[in-house]
Parts: structure tokens; sequence; C-alpha cells
């Protein structure tokens, strides 16, 4: 895992639609936090983890290989 790992991989649109999808989960998340704390905490960390990579600009996906359509 070198530096081009970490190469931006994402273009306006995607870093975009990251970024709605993390802020989706993040406060989805918080809601669901009190009733059920685990799905709370997955949903939190998808959502922080979403708008790292819209910060970046870089999916994790693309990184590994895949082909993704955002």
């Amino acid at each position: 895992m070198g530096v081009s790992f970490f190469k931006p991989n994402l273009d306006h649109y995607g870093r975009r639609a990251r970024g709605v999808l993390g802020a989706l989960c993040l406060i989805a998340g918080i809601i669901v936090a009190g009733d059920y704390s685990l799905w709370g905490l997955i949903l939190v960390g998808a959502g922080l983890f979403a708008i790292f990579e819209s910060m970046r600009g870089w999916c994790l996906l693309r990184a590994c290989g895949f082909k993704t359509k955002i």
C-alpha cells in the first residue's frame, strides 16, 4: 500500500454522492444510536468513512480494483 493506493480517484460527481451518502448515514446513525447502539455505531462509522472518502476524493473499492458507477 504505497502512495498510489491513496491517489484521488473520484470526480466531482462521485465526491458529492459520497458526501451526501455519508451525511445520511451519519444522521441515521445518530438517530438510531439511542435504541440500537450497535447499528447506530455501524452507521456512524460508515458515514464518517464516506465523508472521509468524499473529502479526500478517494474510493476504497476503486483503489482495490473494483469498478463503481459513482
